[in-house]
């Protein structure tokens, strides 16, 4: 869905929640294959069952990319993602966890060099089917302001 929205008109406090979506030893297994981390913590049934998690533990970055993945329903010809701030891994997730994520808009600011566009930012929340959370960060947008639209 297309759906313009400039950056007056992003309301502080507003939020959105995803459906779940449970990863799988495949994403782990893709994800590993894609950045070269095949540590053990990831990969080695038998190696993690020594540690304190005793499972396989999804790559952060994994968590991150899905979980951001889920966000991204409403295409803003007028907004663009610049960025994350503060991005934490919280508690693990593992094979067979089924993962939400709440998205706040948390605050707007003016942009120090470009007075046609502002930062929007979006507190991320991603929780487990257990309801904890298990990623923070934050979104940043560059959202052009209305009065300057053509």
């Amino acid at each position: 869905m297309i759906q313009t929205t400039y950056f007056e008109e992003y309301e502080i406090g507003a939020s959105r929640q995803t459906f779940g979506r449970t990863i799988t030893e495949a994403d782990i297994v893709l994800h590993a294959g894609q950045t070269g981390d095949f540590f053990p913590h990831h990969m080695d049934k038998e190696w993690v069952k020594t540690q304190e998690f005793k499972r396989r533990i999804a790559h952060g970055t994994l968590i991150l990319s899905v979980a951001i993945g889920m966000t991204a329903n409403v295409i803003n010809p007028v907004a663009f993602s610049h960025g994350y701030d503060r991005v934490r891994f919280i508690r693990p997730v593992h094979i067979g966890d089924t993962i939400t994520v709440k998205a706040t808009i948390a605050e707007k600011r003016d942009h120090p060099k470009k007075p046609d566009h502002g930062y929007m930012i979006e507190q991320i929340e991603v929780f487990n089917q257990e309801g904890k959370i298990v990623l923070a960060c934050q979104h940043l947008y560059l959202v052009q302001r209305k009065e300057f639209a053509a």
